[in-house]
């Protein structure tokens, strides 16, 4: 047996892989960071014997609590990611599998390469509404880019839409992949309505340095860029600096800061009830955007999310809060599991990349509900 992890977005140490039913593993942390809980690697072995995979060391992970009734995900090509039979004794992940094929992936979510990135940044620019711009460059040295939707008169609405802070949240970049799929399609009305009064800035990848490490949490210096909002720097998190700066220069009327949680097996939002200058207008936007969004699709619900922040109590270094008090705008942090959506369980896929490209398609439609009542 072979288990390597030398490859974009890879995270495991071999402890022992001596025998198919007692492989021991352990996740490494992020880059001068105490995080550590998402895990990619590649098994090479002998198809049709059971293997049992210990994962070990996690009651001291990031998010203990994420593990219980947690399925990993496997792939033999890939493109396709099932979920595979794992157990929580409390501290270590168990996964009991007999693959068909005698090599095969597993992780902790459906990765988004590195790559895939580039192909979605280079395939959007096609398209006649959109164009790419460079915001500035990591400390990798990657691209942090932006895609503009629409045409930026002064007169439109400016929605920002973020993903991927956390590099190992890969569901809000499936999410993104989905929402550009329908705003560039030319012959769907909603987008059409949509970029009549609106235009689009959506940043595909926040941490791509994080990403191709394969961190949780972190970017290349171990910032957890969501807690950098107050006062970003280039030394620590160029990739808040950059976007911040941008979002100065073209004013916010909405913004959306894509995110997975490890716990919480639903799709919810987390709004700015907590900032100094939240108020009536804001509410009612919420509420709009909150029950336009269940109206189309029985994926997102409303009862269980994060405990509301009380007024002027909120973290004003996350960007949801931040960004929601310098603009005076409706700003939500969205939320999808990495388990599964215990409204709509599947038990063969969990919640999967189909499914959140689904969901970020279906976020026009409740975009569209409250656009005219942004300003």
């Amino acid at each position: 047996m072979i288990i390597n992890s030398q490859f974009d977005s890879g995270n495991i140490k071999v402890l022992r892989a001596d025998a198919p039913d007692d492989i021991q593993l352990s996740i490494n942390k992020d880059a001068q960071s105490e995080f550590y809980q998402w895990f990619h690697f590649k098994l090479h072995t002998q198809a049709f014997v059971n293997h049992r995979i210990h994962i070990n060391d996690l009651a001291k992970s990031a998010y203990p609590d994420g593990w219980k009734d947690y399925q990993a995900v496997a792939s033999y090509d890939r493109d396709e990611w099932f979920r595979v039979d794992s157990s929580f004794d409390g501290d270590t992940l168990s996964i009991d599998f007999t693959p068909e094929h005698s090599s095969i992936y597993f992780a902790y979510f459906a990765p988004y390469s590195y790559e895939r990135h580039l192909d979605l940044i280079a395939d959007a620019q096609m398209s006649f509404d959109c164009k790419h711009e460079l915001l500035g460059h990591t400390l990798d040295g990657r691209e942090l880019n932006l895609l503009i939707v629409g045409d930026a008169a002064n007169v439109k609405n400016k929605i920002w839409i973020t993903a991927r802070q956390h590099p190992g949240e890969s569901m809000a970049q499936w999410l993104v992949e989905g929402l550009l799929r329908r705003l560039l399609n030319e012959d769907d009305g909603t987008a059409k309505t949509l970029l009549q009064d609106n235009v689009f800035y959506i940043v595909p990848n926040m941490n791509p340095d994080g990403s191709v490490r394969g961190h949780l949490r972190t970017n290349a210096v171990g910032t957890n860029l969501n807690r950098e909002w107050a006062a970003p720097s280039l030394e620590k998190s160029p990739e808040v600096f950059h976007v911040l700066n941008k979002m100065q220069e073209t004013g916010v009327d909405l913004f959306l800061d894509i995110h997975g949680d490890e716990a919480l097996p639903y799709n919810f939002v987390a709004g700015t009830e907590g900032n100094p200058n939240y108020n009536a207008r804001i509410a009612e936007l919420e509420s709009a955007f909150k029950q336009s969004l269940m109206a189309c699709t029985p994926e997102f619900q409303d009862t269980y999310g994060y405990d509301k922040d009380s007024p002027g109590k909120a973290n004003m270094t996350v960007a949801c809060n931040a960004v929601g008090h310098r603009f005076d705008c409706l700003s939500y942090t969205l939320e999808m599991p990495f388990k599964d959506n215990a409204d709509l369980p599947d038990v063969s896929y969990g919640w999967s990349p189909i499914r959140c490209q689904q969901l970020g398609e279906d976020l026009l439609i409740a975009i569209r509900a409250v656009s005219e009542n942004l300003r």
